[in-house]
């Protein structure tokens, strides 16, 4: 099978350059041994939260951030791409198949929304029923769990919110549930139901006080969230906000929902479930990938490749036994390894480790070292610590975006359709 270019994982870096490579009109097919870190992640769009003080706008140290890290991949984007990606993101969430699900916020300022454990994290673009939680808005907070739900304890997210000056507290709502559905999911597959969302919000009425905005787990429906989240607000008559919990993430299966959707409208196409195990080369670039799949196996061609398919974190970048580290998928060199005698590790576990940085080497336009039509995106690229900056999302958006950009750019007009 042949396309225009093949992109190498579905997680949010993935799936944008899958998507805006097909609106781009080219034959593209997008190819993953599982659905990526969407199903994990909280679905905030986390730009720039740290550096390391805690940033209040991305947009007023971006440009001082980027200048002091000239290896960190916004320092090769800078900040027109990112919100250039942003404003397509809003756009293909506003157009996507979740009825008027939306999200809001922008680079100029951070949205601070708790955490399951009621910590307060800054993102720049937040689901709307979210965006209620920010704890800007002054309100008093009523955290709600259930003992049903294990992964979730509301009392801890209300102590921690206390103690970072918010007036909140807790209460549990009895809900039945089976054993297999005895998370979040579960409980979305519940709040798609009218008639169980009235009955849920009528028994929470009874708990709450006057003047308090009420925390729910992120549950609030997979097929229409807004319309679950809109009519629970209705009934209870106040603010309603989501609070990200562990996975399996509800917001971030919609958020992958809203991709796979807007790739595969522009004609794209999309397969789970595909390994890459090996390439073809000829010279300086990459003809080929082979997959593993269930069943078969399968080979794509392409004059150009997307390499989004993360770092350590979903085993693409690997250290072995023999403290040998190497891109799994492709054999690409890599960047930001320590110098021999250096260490790998140090022993604060919260401290920056030496090995965070690494990634796929790249040039200035993104391309890898060693392989002339490989674009790289997401956390595949080397020079950040997603997790000590809150820059991860922000970073897949824009370099997703930036590499579909590129390879249209640098390949010329489509051909036809893929065989």
């Amino acid at each position: 099978m042949h396309y225009d270019a093949v992109v190498i994982g579905a997680g949010t870096a993935g799936l944008v350059a899958g998507a805006r490579l097909a609106e781009g009109g080219a034959r593209v097919c997008v190819l993953a041994k599982g659905v990526g870190s969407t199903h994990l992640a909280p679905a905030t769009i986390d730009v720039l939260g740290y550096t390391p003080a805690r940033v209040s706008s991305p947009a007023a140290v971006f440009d001082e951030f980027a200048a002091s890290r000239p290896d960190h991949p916004y320092a090769l984007l800078g900040v027109d791409a990112v919100g250039e990606a942003v404003r397509w993101f809003l756009g293909s969430v506003a157009a996507g198949p979740l009825p008027e699900y939306r999200y809001v916020g922008d680079l100029e300022r951070n949205i601070l929304l708790p955490t399951a454990v009621g910590a307060l994290r800054p993102s720049a673009l937040v689901p709307s029923t979210m965006a209620a939680g920010d704890a800007a808005t002054g309100e008093r907070v009523c955290v709600v769990g259930t003992r049903s739900l294990r992964d979730f304890h509301a009392s801890l997210c209300a102590a921690n919110l206390r103690r970072a000056g918010i007036d909140a507290r807790s209460v549990d709502v009895e809900i039945e549930l089976d054993r297999a559905d005895a998370n979040t999911l579960g409980l979305a597959r519940r709040f798609d139901d009218p008639a169980w969302r009235a009955g849920f919000a009528a028994r929470l009425a009874l708990k709450l006080r006057a003047h308090e905005s009420v925390g729910l787990p992120a549950m609030l429906g997979l097929r229409d969230p807004h319309g679950a989240w809109s009519d629970v607000q209705r009934r209870l008559g106040r603010p309603v906000f989501e609070i990200p919990t562990l996975p399996p993430s509800v917001p971030g299966m919609r958020l992958f929902e809203i991709l796979r959707a807007t790739l595969r409208r522009a004609g794209g196409r999309l397969v789970v479930g595909a390994e890459v195990v090996s390439a073809d080369r000829s010279g300086s670039r990459i003809v080929s990938v082979a997959t593993a799949a269930a069943g078969h196996d399968a080979r794509y061609g392409a004059p150009w490749f997307v390499l989004a398919s993360g770092g350590f974190g979903s085993g693409a970048i690997e250290l072995d036994s023999h403290w040998d580290t190497r891109d799994r998928v492709l054999g690409l060199p890599l960047r930001g390894l320590p110098e021999p005698g250096e260490p790998r590790f140090v022993g604060d576990y919260l401290a920056e480790q030496p090995m965070a940085r690494v990634g796929v080497a790249v040039d200035s336009s993104l391309v890898a070292e060693g392989a002339d039509n490989v674009v790289v995106a997401g956390a595949a690229l080397p020079g950040a610590v997603p997790w000590r900056e809150g820059s991860g999302e922000g970073i897949a958006l824009a370099s997703g975006s930036y590499a579909a950009r590129l390879v249209l750019a640098r390949s010329g007009a489509p051909a036809g359709a893929a065989a």
